[in-house]
């Protein structure tokens, strides 16, 4: 697995010196040399995650602050020999660790799963010993060694890093490495010259990760496993999470909570023991009010929320959310990050227009593009046109034109180094002329141009009309065009092969310009990706122009666009203010867009980043949920949150209004459920205070608990409202605390006024067992509010005049009629209840119907200032 040598001797030395450093040689090494070298380097596989097992993953999931605090409560319930209180809790407890680890277990086996899909093999030339004549074989690419000689064709995967030994027209796409979108000739060097060592690109090398666009290639390893610079990217910093936005909002809420709960029973305690004289016997019920002040529900509600709506992404998008919390995440983002190749547009360009030197339309020009493109594959006898030419064929096509109708002569296929294609043709009827048919980079074509043709005549290209061209190529390449140039030439017919020094004389044609192709789906998606407040940032190693363009033919407004460079060593405030003002900042390294990412952060936002590439992979952990598609390289699977199907950014849309109907449910659920629970420790805290006798006895908190307990689950069922989804859904714990605080103080209010329908009630009834009827008038006093919580603060008032009953309706009313009929059953005087007299069902029924208007009113006014 180790080579033992940097990249930067494998770039510096001569293909000599590196082979016999690497005791190798160009006929590749013999079966006895790779096996030794297998044996003590290792396989050339990369670090991988180790598999974590369900039990582990059980145990983490203790670790989350409402499961700690529920802990905590649950031992000192045991210790006060509050013994079904303590079990009650540990068994939501287990249930909600149960729930949590056995999601993320089963995201995990389908990450697996995905990894068994990748293609591991390479063409490999070996010896079988040292006489005997090289083999070129397929071997699976972990069972390569350092001084294997390999052999690269269109397509194919670089599966280590190799220094070239031979080459004929090689591309390689390196957008997994460094976002490049278009592909990066490369060619052999036997002596690197003028510093070419030291880029960080070489063109003598191809690294781990990069894939061949076009051509075919000999190369000798330099590096494998986790020395590659593959490796190198997936095993360093990058791999560090932060702490995510659902991290951040849970801790906060659940210190909040724990503050109110520790000063809980000790205020009951010395209220108790100065009001009332009572000692350490009021301590249970010191437990039961803390107990009741808990969303003990909370981690069952979340983890089963997320599960199921993580379950039915994986069922109806295909999309794997590999973290449970990161479902959250995806309906808190706010600013999502993007690369522009892949997502915003497909990996081809399309012909945008031809024109002459002039800029004018020039079908002509497409047409002659169309003859180089053709016979250059024909006769160079490559395997496939690269995207460009496929283009361009396509779009000649099109118009009706056919390279055919030409007879094809010879080909000099594209040369990274001259950059242009040649094509030698012979016109119909011209049996005595050959045409030579060129195309290529601007500046290289112009180059061996000495005439001009416009019209259908011909004038000399002088300097100036050469550096007029050069700066019509450069204002439309500034517009987000790519051109190529083409021009011909008319030579006496001859036997001979035609070679380099035949380019020269030409007589330039026009320009072929193109674009990349739009992504289908990705105008719509932006659309309502804005629609629902998220904020789009195109972070790309591209041309500023060309993403700028994609954006603008997108309806995505670019806003002033930047540079990596433009914003040099900015960071934190200055940084995120600069990327705010933009939508697209080109030039970007990896660490430029993890930079980035965490500004925005720092600032904040909440941050998702879709990325597919090793340059992906700092910003990919920077941000609050990483997202990548499966076709990702597995480093990028690896170190995102959630996988998609597609690299598309409908699937984004599907995920994030996933997550906020997620988000919804469990907000839902805590502003109803601390509100409900704030009011009734406030009104128990001031019946202890008030009454001789305990407002509540301990088994009668403990099975009012589990009743609204068990009907909270509902909200892991249910379906938001419309308005859920409309912006980012953060838990954030200051606005909690208000909420809560007012609709608290309302329940209070509520709760005491059925205090004084209950003395009213009482003082009218005859007869004893008074504290008994107390209690019974209570309990369905409290079941009842919280079911009108329930149901008025879900979702607003379309959720609540739903007509049609979903989980949310149906355990309301299952809250409802115990409330009122346990007390009235055999088993309310098991709980020390007795029912209490008929005027007391009235006077309640006034109360429920001014406390219903208040809560209505309160929750129109809330719901109006939102918006």
């Amino acid at each position: 697995m180790r080579s033992g040598h940097g990249v930067g001797e494998p770039a510096g030395l001569t293909a000599l010196q590196l082979m016999r450093l690497l005791d190798s040689g160009p006929r590749g090494l013999t079966e006895q040399q790779a096996e030794a070298r297998l044996l003590r380097d290792g396989e050339n596989v990369l670090p991988a995650w180790r598999p974590v097992s369900w039990p582990r993953r059980f145990l983490s999931s203790v670790r989350d602050p409402f499961t700690t605090v529920l802990l905590c409560l649950g031992l000192v319930s045991a210790a006060v020999a509050s013994w079904g209180t303590a079990c009650v809790i540990m068994v939501l407890v287990v249930v909600s660790c149960v729930l949590r680890s056995g999601g993320e277990h089963q995201a995990s086996r389908s990450m697996a799963a995905l990894r068994e899909l990748v293609a591991t093999t390479t063409s490999v030339q070996r010896r079988a010993d040292d006489d005997a004549p090289p083999v070129v074989r397929e071997l699976p690419v972990d069972q390569l060694v350092v001084g294997d000689v390999v052999r690269l064709g269109p397509g194919d995967l670089v599966p280590a890093d190799v220094r070239l030994l031979r080459t004929s027209g090689l591309t390689v796409h390196q957008a997994a490495l460094t976002g490049e979108s278009v592909p990066v000739p490369k060619y052999a060097l036997d002596a690197p010259a003028d510093g070419g060592a030291e880029l960080p690109e070489p063109p003598h090398l191809c690294f781990q990760g990069s894939s061949v666009a076009s051509g075919s290639g000999t190369a000798l390893v330099v590096a494998t496993g986790a020395d590659t610079r593959f490796a190198a990217a997936y095993g360093g910093p990058a791999r560090q999470r932060t702490q995510t936005a659902f991290d951040r909002s849970v801790h906060g809420i659940a210190w909040t909570l724990i503050r109110f709960m520790l000063l809980t029973p000790p205020l009951v305690l010395m209220a108790n023991a100065a009001l009332r004289g009572r000692g350490l016997e009021t301590l249970p019920f010191a437990v039961a009010v803390a107990v009741g002040l808990t969303p003990e529900m909370l981690p069952v509600i979340v983890t089963a929320t997320l599960a199921r709506g993580a379950a039915a992404l994986a069922r109806t998008s295909g999309v794997i959310v590999k973290r449970l919390p990161a479902l959250h995440d995806l309906g808190a983002i706010d600013v999502l990050c993007l690369d522009k190749t892949g997502t915003l547009t497909q990996d081809r360009p399309v012909l945008e227009r031809s024109v002459d030197a002039w800029g004018d339309d020039a079908p002509e020009v497409l047409r002659w593009a169309a003859v180089n493109s053709c016979w250059t594959l024909e006769l160079a006898e490559l395997p496939a046109p690269d995207t460009l030419d496929e283009a361009i064929l396509d779009a000649a096509g099109a118009y009706g034109a056919d390279p055919f109708a030409y007879d094809g002569i010879a080909a000099l296929p594209f040369d990274p180094v001259q950059r242009l294609a040649t094509a030698v043709v012979r016109r119909p009827g011209q049996h005595g002329r050959h045409t030579l048919v060129v195309k290529g980079a601007v500046e290289d074509v112009l180059g061996r141009c000495g005439r001009l043709s416009v019209g259908g005549s011909t004038t000399a290209l002088d300097d100036a009309e050469r550096a007029r061209l050069l700066g019509l190529a450069a204002r439309e390449a500034a517009d987000g065009l790519r051109l190529v140039a083409v021009a011909r030439a008319e030579r006496p017919a001859r036997l001979g092969p035609y070679g380099e020094q035949d380019v020269r004389g030409l007589t330039f044609l026009g320009f072929v310009a193109l674009r990349d192709a739009l992504a289908p789906s990705a105008g719509d998606a932006l659309d309502d990706l804005a629609r629902r407040g998220v904020a789009v940032k195109v972070l790309t190693g591209d041309h500023p122009g060309t993403a700028a363009r994609a954006c603008r033919d997108l309806g995505l407004e670019p806003g002033e666009v930047l540079t990596a460079d433009q914003l040099g060593t900015l960071a934190g405030p200055p940084l995120a203010e600069a990327v705010a003002r933009a939508t697209v900042v080109a030039r970007c390294t990896a660490q430029d867009k993890a930079r980035i990412v965490a500004a925005l952060r720092e600032s904040g936002r909440i941050t998702g980043f879709l990325g597919d590439g090793v340059n992906d992979l700092p910003a990919l952990r920077t941000a609050d949920v990483g997202i990548c598609p499966r076709g990702a390289v597995a480093v990028a699977r690896e170190a995102a949150d959630v996988v998609l199907a597609e690299k598309d950014l409908t699937a984004i849309d599907r995920a994030i209004t996933a997550g906020r109907h997620s988000s919804g449910n469990i907000a839902a659920y805590l502003r109803i459920t601390l509100s409900s629970n704030l009011g009734n420790v406030i009104a128990m805290l001031a019946a202890g205070l008030l009454l001789p006798f305990l407002p509540m006895l301990p088994a009668q908190v403990l099975v009012q608990n589990l009743c609204f307990d068990a009907a909270q689950l509902a909200f892991a069922f249910d379906r938001p409202g419309p308005a859920a989804v409309r912006k980012p859904a953060v838990l954030r714990p200051r606005t909690f605390l208000r909420y809560i605080t007012v609709f608290g103080l309302l329940n209070a209010v509520a709760d005491l006024a059925t205090f004084a329908v209950l003395a009213l009630a009482l003082h009218t009834a005859a007869g004893t067992g008074a504290p008994e009827m107390f209690h019974a008038g209570w309990f369905t006093e409290n079941l009842l509010t919280q079911a009108m919580v329930m149901l008025l603060l879900r979702t607003g008032r379309r959720a609540a005049e739903s007509r049609t009953p979903g989980p949310v309706h149906l355990a309301v009313a299952a809250l409802a009629v115990i409330g009122v009929a346990l007390p009235l059953s055999p088993l309310g005087p098991m709980l020390g209840m007795t029912a209490p007299p008929p005027l007391y069902y009235a006077l309640l029924g006034a109360v429920l119907t001014v406390y219903g208007w208040a809560l209505a009113a309160a929750r129109n006014r809330y719901a109006n200032r939102r918006n």
